[in-house]
């Protein structure tokens, strides 16, 4: 189910590159360019910090909810979508953290 939303709403994201911005939000972004959109990533990612610090879980959820929408937005502005994250994640499954950050770095 999770990844099902995740490409739903990457199929959403990509539908509104073509739509009005005076009727999308998205489509604002999107017409506002990539600074734009990362300056909004930035902002959610703030939120996020600030409430995971709070240590109430419904606004952390929500405010991870933003971060995760506007990142989205940002993969789609680059021609990328979840899936190419979700098979990063595969990827990196069952690697230590510490391995695979070493491996990085020898690159």
């Amino acid at each position: 189910m999770s990844d099902e939303i995740l490409r739903e709403l990457a199929a959403t994201l990509e539908a509104r590159k073509h739509a009005d911005p005076d009727s999308s939000y998205v489509a604002r972004l999107y017409a506002k360019g990539l600074d734009a959109i990362l300056k909004k990533v930035g902002e959610e990612a703030a939120e996020t910090l600030l409430a995971a610090k709070n240590g109430e879980p419904e606004p952390l959820v929500r405010e991870t909810a933003d971060l995760w929408f506007h990142t989205l937005v940002m993969l789609a502005h680059q021609g990328l979508g979840p899936d190419a994250v979700l098979n990063e994640l595969h990827r990196r499954f069952g690697t230590s953290g510490l391995a695979e950050k070493a491996a990085r770095a020898a690159n």
